[in-house]
């Protein structure tokens, strides 16, 4: 989390501010022979120059994983308050005050924690299970720990497969934090490679199917059809994606979404239910792909723009049901995929969970 300005200590010379459990922190002022630099670059080399600091130097990565993360504070001039600085191409200016804090490291090793799981089934190569939403995957910056890899640390104990590394051991796939569903981990190395292989064929082979359940603002036209195409990341705002004309574009990568309109409510439709399986799987590949076609999904704080006009047009029951669900309206419901010891065809699936479900039912009522 960003740092109060009160929290704020003086710099003397552009050294360290000060050192805490919270990490460390550098404060430095832009001098008109640096202005102009871009903020990642002008970070990478003042932290390993001017400040000395002996955590550098560091990578571009992981200087934009401090601004992404609210690590960076930015005062654009004296008396002015800090604001947290996330655009690694933003250009400095002479005379701005930044301060960046460096996180205490973290134990390389992500702890078991006691976690609860709802698991539909397990044996010795692999365990399925539904994730909540509002559970992360596995330890990344501003989640070191209670995510869903430390829960199976400690259900699984050293059964895990480490071939995923120490931040993700057994992780072949994942959801997004707010998004529910099914997910299968891998206990042992044969089984991890045998996952991995059907995720990265993406089903082609006929061994995994993937689906979703998602609300969709309006009704697609067609109300079934398929999304193909690419995403990348976004080049306006680096924390999202995008769809881009061509798979040629800078770090683009193929993205199919078949989806098909299950139920309508309202006319002309305000919402619509749909369900959507997955060709390839690319980070917030449905919600990027509902909203590139105008249907964005019900709830979604990144993809789904101001929903104020939208939602006052709901009954009140459906308001309510909106905002008490606080996330994107989407469930991974089904997972099917081919056992990679025994072969035998697995099938799961999980039901709506109540959030969604509660505000499905309140439409019912438009």
């Amino acid at each position: 989390m960003p740092h109060s300005d009160a929290a704020q200590p003086t710099t003397q010379d552009d050294k360290i501010t000060a050192s805490d459990d919270m990490g460390t922190r550098y404060g430095f002022t832009v001098t008109g022979e640096d202005a102009g630099a871009r903020l990642d670059k002008y970070l990478t080399t003042t932290l390993a120059g001017k400040a000395k600091a002996p955590d550098a130097p560091l990578s571009r990565a992981r200087i934009r994983q401090l601004l992404e993360t609210g690590q960076v504070l930015l005062t654009a001039k004296p008396g002015a308050a800090p604001k947290p600085a996330t655009d690694p191409a933003y250009k400095v200016r002479e005379g701005e005050h930044i301060v960046v804090t460096v996180p205490a490291p973290r134990p390389a090793e992500p702890v078991g924690q006691e976690i609860p799981l709802d698991i539909l089934y397990e044996d010795a190569d692999l365990i399925v299970i539904v994730k909540p939403a509002g559970l992360v995957v596995h330890p990344a910056p501003g989640n070191p720990d209670m995510t869903l890899v430390n829960a199976l640390i400690a259900h699984c104990g050293d059964q895990l497969s480490g071939i995923g590394g120490e931040k993700r051991p057994g992780i072949v796939h994942r959801l997004d934090k707010e998004t529910s569903g099914v997910m299968v981990v891998a206990k042992s190395d044969r089984a991890h490679q045998g996952l991995a292989a059907q995720f990265a064929a993406h089903g082609r082979d006929g061994k995994l199917e993937r689906a979703y359940t998602a609300l969709v603002w309006g009704r697609p036209e067609p109300t079934s059809g398929t999304v193909d195409a690419p995403i990348a990341r976004s080049t306006q705002n680096r924390r999202k994606m995008a769809t881009v004309r061509s798979s040629a574009a800078s770090g683009a990568r193929e993205a199919i979404t078949h989806y098909k309109t299950l139920k309508s409510w309202g006319e002309p439709p305000l919402v619509s239910l749909v369900t959507c399986h997955l060709e390839t799987g690319r980070t917030h590949q449905i919600r990027v792909h509902m909203t590139s076609i105008g249907h964005p999904l019900l709830g979604d704080p990144v993809y789904g723009g101001s929903q104020k006009a939208r939602k006052v047009k709901l009954p009140p029951e459906a308001q309510q049901a909106l905002e008490s669900l606080d996330r994107q309206a989407l469930h991974a419901h089904l997972l099917a995929f081919e056992h990679p010891a025994s072969h035998e065809k697995m099938r799961y699936e999980a039901p709506i969970p109540n959030d969604i479900k509660s505000l499905i039912d309140s439409l019912e009522l438009v």
